[in-house]
């Protein structure tokens, strides 16, 4: 949406620098105009402006904390599966398999209630305890992407570079893993989308982001009509703006191979 409006004359780099600037300006101008645009809104959106306003933030900065853990409990993950260590696979493989095959919201309910039981003295705040759940969920999602990626990169590049006398690390970091990620990033963006919708689970152990907010609102107006489709809205923009960055992202690596 937002690439569009760059001029075909600039280059890959100064059109996704361009969408990557616009897209957080404005994605920082509605979460700090949020709750005077609300305010203007009758019952029982306007008096309760502030707590939607302060609800979307707590959701974007919860998405946004949980994505950099999954980020990298995920390439954890990922190379831990592709280890030539049979141990070390194991241990990754029942984690995927654990957190894939478990719903998230048992995970939350998890790690703040049963945690601290299992480990005494270990009393995760509720924001703390959803990041961490949080994290670990979307972590197991982005390890498979990241090993899928791996394992599309040719093994020719790496006895190449091998050949031309590279370490096993140079060899990892500048030819593999590059590629990687960038074959990895379109299954990575959309999980990053989905945390921001399934951070919504977090209210269940107290978190005030924007559900509960919601949720809170509805219960004490019975307008629930008015409440949830305010709420609806703020998610709507809130992962238009952020898929806007992804696709800012997505075309400055040129994922497509369209190479414009």
């Amino acid at each position: 949406m937002l690439l569009a409006l760059w001029p075909q004359s600039w280059s890959r780099q100064q059109r996704s620098n361009a969408t990557l600037v616009a897209a957080l300006v404005v994605m920082v101008l509605a979460l700090s105009l949020l709750g005077q645009l609300l305010s203007f809104f009758p019952d029982p959106i306007g008096p309760n402006a502030q707590a939607f306003s302060e609800g979307a933030r707590t959701t974007l900065w919860l998405t946004l904390v949980s994505g950099a853990v999954g980020l990298v409990l995920g390439t954890a993950a990922a190379l831990a599966r592709t280890a030539r260590w049979t141990p070390v696979r194991w241990i990754a493989g029942v984690y995927i398999w654990a957190i894939r095959g478990t719903p998230l919201l048992v995970q939350i309910l998890f790690v703040y209630f049963a945690l601290p039981v299992l480990v005494p003295g270990l009393n995760l705040p509720d924001f703390a305890a959803a990041v961490v759940a949080l994290g670990l969920n979307v972590g197991a999602y982005n390890a498979e992407a990241l090993r899928a990626g791996l394992l599309a990169v040719p093994r020719g590049q790496t006895e190449a570079a091998r050949a031309l006398g590279l370490g096993r690390m140079h060899v990892f970091m500048d030819v593999v893993f590059p590629q990687a990620f960038k074959i990895s990033l379109p299954p990575l963006v959309s999980n990053f989308v989905a945390l921001l919708k399934d951070s919504s689970l977090a209210y269940a152990i107290g978190v005030v982001e924007l559900t509960n907010v919601g949720n809170r609102i509805q219960s004490a107006t019975f307008q629930p009509i008015a409440t949830l489709t305010t709420v609806a809205i703020t998610y709507l923009l809130l992962t238009t703006l952020v898929t806007q960055i992804s696709n800012a992202v997505e075309y400055r690596f040129d994922v497509e191979g369209r190479n414009q």
